[in-house]
């Protein structure tokens, strides 16, 4: 019985531990809106692509993600964090942000568009 408990207390702390933190998620992502392209970009065959239209410090932009299985990304708030910002030059950029799910899981969106 003591093992079992033991394993138990084990398993839930792992499973705590690699919870991602809501406060290293500090950016608001309001998702205007959410859709599906077919890419046939670099790829032999068509890969489908979500796209979202979003709104971060009151700036718009388009993020793009390989699309999950688990469907289309309902619009409204999320929170998120930048895990890519390259600047090689003063006139080009690469960024990618994390997303963070009310379940705790985390996607991961590349910047690919912008407008004022």
């Amino acid at each position: 019985m003591k093992q079992v408990a033991l394993f138990v207390l084990l398993a839930v702390s792992i499973f705590v531990w690699a919870a991602p933190n809501p406060d290293e998620h500090p950016i608001n992502v309001h998702v205007i809106s959410s859709y599906f392209v077919a890419s046939t970009g670099m790829f032999e065959k068509p890969v489908t692509v979500q796209k979202l239209n979003v709104l971060i410090d009151g700036k718009k932009y388009e993020l793009s993600a390989p699309a999950a299985k688990t469907g289309l990304l309902a619009l409204g708030d999320y929170k998120a964090r930048l895990v890519q910002d390259e600047h090689k030059t003063a006139y080009e950029s690469h960024q990618a942000y994390e997303f963070l799910f009310p379940d705790k899981n985390v996607r991961k969106f590349f910047v690919t568009g912008q407008t004022e």
